[in-house]
């Protein structure tokens, strides 16, 4: 079958004799022939398809780099020689055949290996990632240490086409120009971001640029017109302008770095012969390839977006006769993206900003509805948060939907640019908490420590979907920055108001009353703080807003119970918590405080609930508190932790 044609993904594993060799003994790699390299790519891919089906994860950018993971530990001495892959989702190929092909099958899983590079799990693994466009710093960082010790090391970076549109490796760009360190770029170009091929004129021309005889003409000619004032300066400035004209590297070329591109990478043959002659080469060297995402899985070459990633394949059910099961409730997300449709309906001020999370952040109807309010501005998360104060300060209303660990990246921003000022962007923010398979590179678990130092800022913590719904409303029509954070995952199930209604800022409710302790619930936990209620017969309040904080009912609180119980899903260093600990402190309240949310501790990758376990997230994390302040527990829980 030919492998660009397969249309289901294999059940069983396939026959891999020369990956089985391999995977055993990388070794063996830099000893196959150009027949043996492409054959045993062909098994790769098959038995990638094999590992993703069975747990699910990224998909589409390994499928598009097998070709080229082969080639690298062909040519290259790993992990002497350095790898560093950007964002993670391409190095799935990379494990396999670097010792853990067997443990493919535990991918994402407690205590299995991590959707990421990760230095701990293998030498091979050279930089921990899970956000984009760190791999130029990280290399070069690496190439500079080599040449300071004296280490004869080759340093390469793999970055995606995406994750160069991030301004870190633009900026890693220039300073390897200026240093010139001796490491390789390799830019994947998958055509998600960069312009389409110029043609065949430009493949023709990358072929003689990658020659060993093109490059020793190069670097001869160098040495001779070196030594004539203004010569070499003139014939390299007619290289550039030549490459100019048939190839997209001129950017690259001005930056201080020796372009070679576009490739075709999935020619392997051609693949080798290339990085071969590049490992000679010293200096900042850049090599574009353009692949296909998805290659090898026909539904995913069509669809590279929906096929980023999948769900691990269950087998088919046989139909029922019953009743057709309940709807589900909707994702967050999608609460999210029909209430900026919605407001957008009604308010021609209305922008919508994200940093290339179009499809995770719900924003994909917004975007077809109203796309001349709705920008994307790739992988540039400082850029969007300024992006959107400059639209606040002169007469547009910017929602910018961003991920709680991503928002990070643009935190400086968000302290000048948007609070500083008090202007009015809200910011809605995703992923906030603990996310599940995608580890702690991506678990949202620092927001609300690192917003509510912020003066000027708002930050709700919403407990279900129509909540979430009603407090971006009341963020959006707030006349400075706020925030509101809403998890991964669907809600809980509860009517959602169809119209564009409000809860008041800073207003709490009391959702159970009793006695002796009082659980203070910061977000969609809400559940577990009722179970912990009824076992201690404790009130219970849903907070809902951390900044500013229901001081009134805090004050009644402390004055009724023996125990205050603060409940987040966030770090408890800076949090929800520790807001209500420094209110009562500055008030001069003595009263017993116990504090539950995310550790000091970086969370596992493993299932959104199994995290939660990890990190203590549960009613009986919340019942034993209350033991260990001296409160008497009544009866069980009602409903177990999840």
């Amino acid at each position: 079958m030919i492998l660009s044609m397969i249309e289901e993904l294999p059940t069983t594993r396939p026959d891999t004799p020369l990956l089985d060799t391999v995977s055993s003994d990388l070794a063996t790699l830099s000893d196959l022939s150009t027949q043996e390299l492409v054959k045993l790519a062909e098994e790769l891919r098959h038995d990638l398809l094999y590992s993703v089906a069975g747990t699910g994860g990224h998909f589409g950018a390994g499928l598009g780099v097998v070709e080229l993971t082969v080639a690298l530990h062909h040519v290259f001495n790993t992990p002497h020689d350095r790898i560093v892959w950007d964002v993670g989702h391409q190095t799935y190929p990379h494990k396999i055949l670097t010792g853990r092909r067997e443990r493919m099958t535990s991918m994402r899983q407690l205590e299995g290996l991590s959707g990421f590079p990760k230095r701990s799990e293998s030498p091979f693994d050279t930089f921990g990632v899970g956000h984009s466009s760190t791999s130029i710093s990280a290399a070069m960082g690496m190439a500079l240490a080599a040449q300071r010790q004296g280490i004869d090391r080759k340093v390469i970076a793999v970055i995606g086409d995406g994750a160069i549109t991030g301004g870190m490796a633009f900026e890693a760009l220039a300073h390897a120009g200026h240093e010139r360190p001796n490491m390789l770029v390799i830019l994947n170009d998958n055509q998600m971001s960069i312009g389409h091929n110029t043609g065949g004129l430009a493949t023709y021309f990358a072929k003689i640029w990658a020659s060993k005889t093109y490059t020793a003409l190069r670097e001869g000619s160098k040495k001779i017109l070196g030594h004539v004032r203004g010569a070499w300066d003139l014939a390299k400035k007619t290289e550039e302008h030549m490459k100019g004209m048939v190839a997209p590297g001129t950017m690259f070329e001005e930056l201080g770095w020796h372009y070679i591109g576009p490739l075709d990478g999935h020619d392997l043959p051609q693949l080798v012969s290339t990085l071969n002659v590049m490992a000679e080469l010293t200096g900042p060297q850049f090599l574009h390839i353009r692949t296909v995402k998805g290659k090898g899985f026909a539904p995913a070459e069509r669809d590279p977006i929906g096929y980023h990633a999948i769900n691990k394949l269950e087998p088919a059910k046989p139909a029922e006769t019953t009743a057709p099961a309940k709807p589900k409730p909707p994702k967050y997300q999608d609460v999210f993206g029909q209430w900026l449709c919605d407001l957008a309906g009604q308010d021609d001020r209305v922008v919508g900003i994200t940093p290339a999370m179009c499809e995770g952040s719900g924003m994909v109807q917004y975007a077809q509805k109203f796309p001349d309010r709705f920008f994307d501005v790739a992988i540039a998360e400082q850029h969007s948060v300024t992006l959107a104060a400059g639209m606040a300060c002169d007469g547009l209303k910017p929602v910018l939907a961003i991920y709680s660990t991503f928002l990070q990246r643009g935190y400086d921003q968000l302290i000048h640019d948007v609070a500083l000022q008090g202007l009015d962007v809200t910011l809605a923010i995703d992923r906030a908490g603990l996310v599940g398979q995608d580890g702690p590179t991506h678990h949202g678990t620092f927001d609300l420590s690192y917003l509510r130092c912020i003066p000027n800022m708002v930050i709700g913590a919403p407990s279900d979907e129509n909540q979430c719904r009603q407090m971006l409303q009341s963020a959006w029509l707030h006349d400075g920055p706020a925030a509101v954070r809403y998890p991964r995952g669907e809600g809980v199930g509860v009517a959602i108001d169809s119209e564009l209604s409000t809860i008041e800022i800073g207003k709490a409710n009391v959702v159970r009353e009793g006695s002796g302790v009082a659980i203070l619930n910061f977000g969609v936990l809400l559940d577990q703080a009722l179970a912990a209620g009824e076992a201690l017969d404790a009130t219970v309040v849903d907070m809902r807003w951390v900044k500013p904080l229901d001081e009134a009912v805090i004050l009644n609180l402390a004055a009724q119970h023996q125990c205050l119980i603060t409940f987040e899903e966030n770090a408890i260093a800076g949090g929800a918590g520790s807001g209500v600990a420094e209110f009562l402190t500055r008030e001069g309240v003595n009263c017993a405080i116990r504090h539950i949310g995310i550790p000091d501790a970086f969370i596992a990758h493993a299932g959104q609930g199994e995290c939660r376990q990890l990190a203590g997230l549960t009613a009986d994390a919340i019942i034993a508190a209350a033991g260990d302040a001296g409160v008497t527990v009544l009866a069980p829980p009602s409903q177990q932790a999840v």
